[in-house]
């Protein structure tokens, strides 16, 4: 069985890759505006999730870690690379010393972490390739907190099913109005030891085209799932009411809500 559900999730994302390859250097904006882009990821995100979730979850292998000689020398800045709102302004001019990373929702014990203390948990270092639904890669090594740990502290609540990120970075073109950015993932993923909330890029500070403070790191799932400037981290039960109701910011404009690869 699981065996079956394999070829198929390649045959269906091969046959999707394939169609989809003149669409791909367009870039998000141009892809969101697609029918047929559109369509192919709506038919095509059932089978994904479910058979990946099946043959994946029981072990939750790893996503294949390079070496140091392996990292690439121009890393793409893609979406926003600078956000705008006047908060997030004053918190880079202060080198984020009075960010906050704020953690709550459907959880026992709400968190409030500093930078620094971010920073002075156990963290975990990974060489890893980062994929972009544009069609491009690149490979880099990413420094952070696993997201299990912190979930872990918040402690979820038993009715949790998804972790919501809500970033600082403003895209004037929302559907919703609000602009602002916002990624889900489920359980599965939140608890995988490659998640991780990266706060440091081949050795360096994360700098702010790359996500600054701290920007997740999702390995199995395509680059837009990889949510930058991240202010706060919700526990939910749903995300039907979040945003359009797809579950993240470029879902609400036609992409997969899971883009495992």
């Amino acid at each position: 069985m699981i065996g079956d559900l394999s070829r198929m999730i390649i045959t269906r994302r091969t046959a999707l890759t394939g169609v989809m390859g003149s669409l791909l250097l367009a870039g998000c904006d141009r892809l969101s505006a697609s029918p047929t882009f559109a369509k192919l990821l709506e038919t095509a995100e059932r089978l994904n999730k479910t058979g990946q979730r099946v043959v994946l979850s029981s072990n939750r292998p790893l996503a294949r870690v390079y070496s140091k000689s392996d990292i690439s020398l121009n890393f793409k800045a893609n979406g926003t690379v600078r956000p705008v709102s006047p908060d997030y302004r004053k918190h880079q001019e202060e080198s984020f010393a009075n960010w906050k990373l704020e953690i709550g929702g459907l959880v026992k014990n709400p968190l409030s972490l500093s930078l620094e203390e971010i920073r002075a948990m156990p963290s975990r270092t990974q060489i890893t390739r980062h994929d972009c639904v544009e069609g491009w890669s690149a490979i880099g090594e990413w420094t952070g907190v696993p997201l299990s740990t912190l979930l872990e502290r918040a402690e979820l609540m038993p009715n949790v099913r998804y972790i919501l990120f809500r970033c600082a970075d403003d895209l004037t073109n929302s559907r919703d109005g609000s602009g602002l950015y916002y990624e889900t993932i489920d359980l599965v993923d939140a608890f995988h030891p490659q998640t991780i909330l990266a706060h440091q890029m081949n050795g360096e500070t994360l700098s702010v085209p790359h996500g600054a403070p701290i920007r997740v790191r999702i390995e199995r799932q395509l680059g837009y799932k990889m949510a930058k400037y991240i202010m706060r981290i919700e526990a939910v039960e749903e995300f039907s009411k979040i945003g359009l109701g797809r579950g993240g910011f470029w879902e609400d404009r036609g992409y997969e809500w899971y883009a495992g690869i």
